[in-house]
């Protein structure tokens, strides 16, 4: 893939991370739906991302990439060429799912991409300035910045009409959290991802530092109010957000050194917002409302993605 031209690397990098948004937007309604089923948020994060962990456990050790990812990381992190810190992005992943499941059975799919588009937009500028992810320092060029801005104004108009609900907007600090996170987790995923080699090496710390954080919350959980009230689902989908959350974490920290943090950000948001809308208008639940609005609004986006990416290519 390094040896294909940069524009070559950007458009494929751009399609894969509007991919991975459409994967976040269907994990985000599972997660949602088997957090309603259990009647606990947090035991619903702590089931999709420990099957991740299962599945990346079992995955990267037979693989004679992960195990030479695996090798190669211990020697970055012994080396001082990879911090510890920059090993933690599974803890905002963690939390991000656990908002998943809090939140979705009120916020709709919809309403929720808004509120994580909202902090993710403004971060990934933030932490492209600061030079976080592999691909060093990026400028906040006029383009990335018009693309920014037309992303907000477009989730905006998107839900609109829910934006008056008092209770929805004070729920949706918390994925608005959530999306502040994301950028400065797909920044150090990448850092990872390069000290390793390998893509799925990196998924697997990501889903272990994630998987350990959900453990600690689900622990104070169970002290506070025990038990969750529902049992296990048997609808096999319900089970598919951690698959779902590798393929996004896995692909995001692959591509993420062709695109920025920024630009990889705005594809990734083009794929949950039109994964989010079509969601809610074939599969509506009764949190969600779709309407012109939010078709409106998903078109905006998607024009916002074009706009950054005209901009110069990504400096390596």
């Amino acid at each position: 893939m390094d040896a294909l031209p940069s524009a070559t690397l950007r458009v494929a990098g751009v399609a894969l991370a509007v991919l991975s948004g459409v994967a976040v937007a269907l994990q985000s309604r599972i997660n949602g739906e088997l957090g309603v089923r259990l009647g606990d948020g947090i035991a619903a994060a702590v089931v999709s991302f420990g099957l991740g962990l299962l599945i990346l456990l079992v995955l990267v050790p037979a693989a004679p990439a992960g195990r030479r990812g695996l090798r190669r990381l211990r020697a970055a992190l012994r080396e001082g060429a990879l911090r510890p810190w920059q090993c933690l992005g599974g803890v905002c992943g963690a939390f991000l799912v656990a908002t998943q499941g809090l939140t979705i059975g009120t916020l709709g799919v919809a309403v929720f991409t808004v509120a994580v588009v909202a902090g993710q937009t403004g971060s990934s500028l933030a932490v492209d300035r600061a030079g976080f992810g592999p691909a060093g320092r990026q400028p906040v060029t006029p383009s990335r910045l018009a693309g920014a801005v037309l992303t907000v104004l477009a989730v905006l108009i998107a839900v609109g009409d829910r934006l008056g609900d008092p209770g929805a907007l004070v729920l949706a600090l918390l994925p608005l959290l959530a999306g502040i996170g994301i950028a400065w987790q797909q920044a150090v995923n990448g850092r990872v991802r390069a000290a390793a080699g390998n893509a799925l090496t990196a998924t697997l710390v990501n889903f272990t530092v994630g998987t350990l954080a959900l453990l600690v919350v689900f622990a104070v959980d169970l002290l506070v109010r025990g038990l969750p009230g529902g049992g296990l689902p048997a609808e096999p989908w319900l089970y598919l957000g951690g698959p779902l959350g590798i393929l996004f974490i896995a692909l995001a920290a692959a591509i993420v050194r062709f695109t920025g943090v920024l630009l990889l950000g705005l594809a990734t948001i083009a794929g949950q917002i039109v994964g989010a809308v079509l969601l809610d208008v074939l599969l509506p639940t009764a949190a969600s409302h779709p309407g012109p609005a939010t078709l409106l609004g998903a078109a905006l986006t998607l024009v916002a993605v074009l706009v950054a990416a005209i901009g110069p290519p990504v400096r390596r």
